[in-house]
């Protein structure tokens, strides 16, 4: 019994000791912010044309100046379109992205930042921005994982949304 006194006075004072603070299980450490996407590089014309989903008479109309050469890039599903004036010059490139939502997003801002453009909303659903580049305009939507890209060398944006528009229809993208 004297053996036994010592070992219930111990179970007494463990049980009526405060048990310690136990820190919560650690976590993993907090989530790095995502790499920014990587942006296809910029189309380069490859072939002649034509445009699989704008045609020549629309761009003249639209742009104003006669088209003289198509010629299209090696980007799939869709190829950039390059439109030319009779001096040899790029008058109008249309470029159509399919894939990430995420690069959509960063190639319309990429053209078109959100800082330094004009808020694009059309067509419906679609949003990007427009803005007068250095030898032209640029007008650049997204809608999910579909992006479009219009330059023009005319200073007016509103040719370049026109064409997207048509772009965007042509495709049945939205």
């Amino acid at each position: 019994m004297r053996r036994l006194l010592p070992a219930m006075a111990l179970v007494v004072l463990v049980a009526c000791t405060p048990a310690t603070e136990q820190k919560p299980p650690a976590t993993s450490a907090p989530a790095t912010e995502q790499a920014p996407p990587k942006v296809p590089p910029e189309p380069r014309p490859a072939a002649d044309g034509p445009c699989p989903y704008l045609d020549e008479m629309s761009v003249e109309k639209t742009n104003g100046q006669r088209v003289s050469r198509v010629r299209i890039s090696t980007d799939k599903p869709h190829p950039s379109c390059f439109f030319y004036r009779a001096d040899g010059t790029v008058q109008l490139t249309a470029r159509v992205y399919l894939g990430e939502v995420r690069v959509a997003r960063a190639l319309i801002d990429k053209v078109a930042p959100v800082d330094t453009s004009n808020p694009a909303t059309q067509p419906t659903g679609w949003e990007g921005g427009y803005q007068p580049t250095g030898d032209g305009a640029v007008y650049a939507v997204a809608n999910g994982p579909a992006a479009v890209v219009v330059t023009t060398n005319q200073r007016q944006t509103v040719k370049a949304r026109e064409i997207t528009k048509q772009v965007i229809a042509s495709l049945a993208l939205g």
